[in-house]
């Protein structure tokens, strides 16, 4: 009977490719924009997630997310410093200045500047030089999607200069960190200099980056910290957390992505519905057949089941195939880096094309369950 089910789902090819390019329409539209609010919700925290070294985050108690500026007291450091617990904690800047290119040409970037004596917060990921480079008068690290992005088409080059407040910047080392945000090149370098590059404020200090000693838990040095200071301390998937929680409650990115999600398990649904509709009542008299020779409801509903799933899982897998092959090819496009397809996105996909198949199929089986073998006749 499976064969035969096969055989009868295959029969008109127009409508067979019509059902399988419906489901798979919803699971690329599905899985692509899932993913891409996924990507963008960690690139809001992605550089709380570059900094590895660190397993606590101090800041001013108004502060929502890691991209807003909330400067600290310079006494908060040594604060931190003297709660017990607290293995080390060091100074960390961050702030947006502004590149001037030897072309003349000015560029935003998002400065780093990391505490002077440990470089705590440096990259890990290293492509070219070492972050012990940092040390070196004027020297910076830029992120190699950021140097793309500053010297297109060109190979890298370290000892590169660059102008910053109308001080000197030299490149001597490259990294990769992951994608930020606000899509403008990441560069590292000591605060004393971050000082120096970027607009002067009263108080420049956005964190304090600490960690805890090994037998303490960071959850608890956290509380002490935040009960000694009276300063806001995290650790960091709680800061991570805060972060997407803020973007996604002031921003209507969840709910414009939700919307298109939705339309495409609507549309996935409708058309998966309408087309197996008009298959089944092309196919009434095969079905009347079915029953006149004693076939059972049971058995038949396991035909339309059987042929629900195999329409559900080549459409599944070619609109997953699609969002994949996006991913891949726009993977080192320099706006669109950082964006991926979870495997969670795929598992919550192929639910949602299950639901898809079982209503699409629900109305077929109500009319095949209801059949009259008699139809053969007519």
């Amino acid at each position: 009977m499976n064969w035969v089910a096969l055989k009868m789902l295959t029969g008109d090819r127009a409508k067979y490719f019509g059902l399988v390019f419906g489901v798979a329409f919803a699971s690329m539209l599905m899985s692509h924009q899932v993913s891409i609010f996924c990507g963008l919700m960690r690139r809001t925290a992605s550089q709380i997630l570059d900094v590895r070294d660190a397993s606590i985050w101090v800041c001013d108690p108004e502060l929502q997310s890691v991209d807003e500026i909330e400067p600290l007291s310079t006494t908060a450091l040594h604060r931190v410093r003297s709660v017990p617990g607290v293995r080390w904690a060091a100074r960390l800047s961050k702030s947006l200045g502004r590149i001037r290119t030897a072309d003349g040409l000015y560029r935003t970037a998002i400065v780093m500047g990391l505490d002077d004596d440990s470089l705590a917060g440096a990259p890990q990921q290293m492509i070219r030089g070492s972050w012990h480079d940092l040390r070196q008068p004027d020297g910076v690290i830029l992120d190699d999607a950021g140097y793309s992005y500053l010297f297109p088409g060109e190979p890298v080059i370290l000892g590169r200069t660059l102008e910053m407040n109308d001080r000197r910047v030299v490149i001597v080392g490259i990294c990769r960190v992951a994608a930020p945000f606000q899509t403008f090149p990441v560069m590292y370098c000591r605060y004393s200099q971050a000082m120096q590059y970027v607009p002067r404020e009263r108080n420049a200090l956005c964190f304090v980056i600490a960690d805890a000693h090994p037998d303490a838990d960071p959850r608890d040095v956290c509380r002490r910290i935040r009960d000694r200071t009276r300063l806001a301390a995290y650790d960091s998937w709680s800061f991570v957390w805060l972060t997407i929680g803020y973007y996604m409650r002031s921003t209507g990115i969840p709910v414009n992505f939700g919307i298109t999600v939705g339309l495409g398990f609507i549309v996935g649904t409708a058309i998966a519905g309408q087309t197996f509709y008009l298959f089944t009542l092309e196919n009434l008299k095969q079905f009347g057949a079915l029953k006149a020779m004693g076939v059972t409801n049971k058995r038949i509903l396991a035909m339309i089941l059987l042929q629900a799933a195999v329409v559900g899982g080549l459409g599944f897998a070619l609109g997953m195939g699609a969002a994949s092959v996006f991913f891949e090819v726009t993977k080192d496009i320099y706006h669109l880096r950082g964006f991926y397809l979870p495997w969670q996105v795929a598992v919550g996909t192929a639910a949602a094309v299950v639901v898809i198949m079982f209503l699409a199929s629900i109305v077929s089986i109500r009319r095949v369950w209801t059949l009259e073998p008699a139809i053969v006749f007519k």
